[in-house]
């Protein structure tokens, strides 16, 4: 059950970042480990993609589940406030669709990652190297 105030929420909901979240640092860390170098949040593309690739003309998009609707068991929807937050949700999902098409347009190829599958960072880092078409590099062996 919410025991928040509708204001002790808001203030919550207000510090959520849209830039250098959690997920995205975890991302942008294993694609430098892999050596690829990348830029971030460029504004001259459709959406502002959080992780540009130039050289390859690739995107990788980090959705947080809760604000891009993936409805997922970390992110089942709003609870409160449905009148609100479920077309704000709907309008980020449509925005989505047309900045992918946009991008797609453009000549980019996107990949896009939830927020609950990069907590497999296993599974995130092997879609990583399919989407950059690189081989995981093998595993130290400790001298």
């Amino acid at each position: 059950m919410d025991t928040l105030t509708p204001e002790a929420r808001s203030r919550l909901m207000g510090r959520i970042r849209g830039k250098d979240t959690k997920p995205e640092l975890v991302v942008r860390s294993m694609l430098h480990r892999m050596g690829l170098r990348f830029r971030i949040h460029r504004n001259d593309l459709p959406g502002r993609p959080d992780i540009v690739l130039p050289r390859h003309k690739k995107v990788v998009l980090v959705h947080g589940c809760f604000w891009h609707g993936h409805l997922c068991k970390i992110a089942p929807g709003p609870k409160s406030n449905t009148g609100y937050w479920s077309p704000k949700i709907e309008g980020n999902r449509a925005r989505d669709s047309r900045n992918r098409t946009a991008l797609s347009e453009l000549g980019w190829e996107v990949l896009e990652l939830w927020e609950c599958e990069i907590r497999d960072l296993c599974k995130t880092e092997e879609r990583l190297h399919s989407f950059m078409g690189t081989e995981p590099s093998p595993p130290s062996v400790p001298r």
